[in-house]
């Protein structure tokens, strides 16, 4: 199958469920448990720093995960002040988390960055700037800002708000996968590995992030390796993108980004001629996500490998 098309699909996927701004079912690692968060309309809903979605208009967000943790659950809504409190393993059902209003000029100025990001990313860089210049000490400010600044090709001044980000807050696992994946965009592979495995060590061994970053590093490495028919270096970096990628989808565990890594996941499995592991990663797909647009062309990819095995 070519990748182009495929590489498509990951990324028509990826924007759908950045559209509709919900959470997705878990993968079939664990038991599944269902979370509803319950707070004001139109809030974001984080835990362990991943974007489950958004709350409905009437305020709630179902989830359905796996049990890994315990995390903090996070909320972030316009002219609210943002929320933390921990999330045991163990949590299930509803969960009301009230908000109250925010007057902080730096926090509202981070919120309309965030706002203008999707439309105009000079204006949220600026808005991310004054939102730290009215509160020097905000290192989610500063990672937001280099995320903003990465993806305006701006590398001297992400890395410049990653070690700031760090300076301020010790063992930031969030602000090491960024830096990695600073370093990975700029073709700088060594620095970025090293950047990863700390983030990942800095997360005590949860960074979903950092995992799908050494996992896109390793698949382009093998990648590599194979337009140059070096198939031995070529096995072992699909061998090390499965192995990161599976770890990846595992942590994301219901969080809209999984979908991708699904995608990715099922693209190196091709690559290395596990057609069985490709169509059973398929058909769970299929299971939690059965009427996206992009589910037929799933479907297609499945009809295909099956008659690609041997």
């Amino acid at each position: 199958m070519k990748q182009g098309g495929k590489l498509l699909v990951v990324l028509s996927i990826a924007l759908f469920c950045a559209c509709v701004g919900m959470a997705q079912p878990a993968t079939s690692v664990g038991a599944v448990r269902t979370i509803t968060i319950s707070s004001e309309p139109n809030t974001k809903v984080f835990i362990g720093g991943i974007l489950y979605g958004k709350t409905s208009k009437d305020g709630i967000l179902e989830i359905k995960t796996v049990a890994v943790g315990p995390h903090i659950l996070t909320l972030r809504s316009d002219g609210y002040k943002e929320k933390s409190q921990p999330l045991p393993a163990t949590a299930r059902g509803e969960i009301k988390v009230p908000l109250v209003k925010t007057t902080d000029e730096s926090e509202l100025a981070f919120q309309e960055a965030e706002r203008l990001l999707s439309r105009d990313r000079e204006k949220a860089i600026a808005a991310y700037q004054k939102a730290i210049k009215l509160r020097p000490n905000y290192p989610e400010a500063f990672v937001a800002l280099a995320r903003a600044q990465a993806d305006d090709l701006d590398v001297d001044g992400a890395l410049k708000s990653i070690k700031a980000a760090r300076r301020l807050r010790t063992g930031y696992a969030e602000a090491s996968a960024v830096e990695g994946r600073i370093h990975k965009d700029n073709a700088e592979e060594e620095q970025a590995i090293a950047a990863f495995k700390r983030a990942i060590a800095e997360g005590k061994g949860f960074q979903p992030e950092a995992y799908t970053g050494l996992g896109l590093l390793y698949k382009e490495k093998a990648e590599t390796f194979g337009g140059a028919s070096d198939f031995a270096n070529e096995s072992a970096n699909y061998v090390e993108a499965a192995k990161n990628l599976k770890i990846a989808l595992k942590q994301l565990s219901g969080a809209p980004d999984a979908v991708v890594i699904y995608q990715l996941l099922g693209l190196v499995y091709e690559r290395q001629k596990k057609y069985d592991e490709a169509i059973a990663l398929y058909e769970e797909f299929l299971k939690f996500f059965p009427d996206i647009p992009e589910s037929e062309a799933v479907r297609s990819f499945i009809i295909q490998l099956k008659k690609e095995k041997p």
